[in-house]
């Protein structure tokens, strides 16, 4: 049974409170990982990204470029870090590259 919140709740633990109760926190991390992407990798390599999506724990980024996919994969374990530091949490652990 769902948690009763008073009428003076902040609207941040009412949301918190709707995500858990509808399991939607999966989905909020794919939008959230789609968006730290965007904003970490800047306008050179987006202009390069056909699709960013997360699937488990597996982020997989689709690129129109094979020298920056090659480059891309050098610095994977960064790009999780930098991404899970923006997220505030540990989503992602891995990245396959496309």
């Amino acid at each position: 049974m769902a948690k009763r919140l008073n009428n003076e709740s902040p609207i941040g633990d009412v949301l918190k409170a709707f995500i858990e109760t509808n399991k939607l926190q999966d989905g909020m991390d794919k939008i959230d990982v789609q968006a730290a992407w965007k904003s970490l990798m800047g306008n050179g390599v987006n202009s390069y990204t056909k699709e960013v999506m997360l699937k488990g724990s597996t982020l997989y980024v689709s690129l129109t470029s094979a020298v920056l996919r090659e480059e891309l994969s050098y610095g994977k374990t960064k790009i999780i870090s930098m991404i899970n530091d923006e997220l505030q949490k540990e989503v992602v652990t891995d990245i396959v590259l496309r």
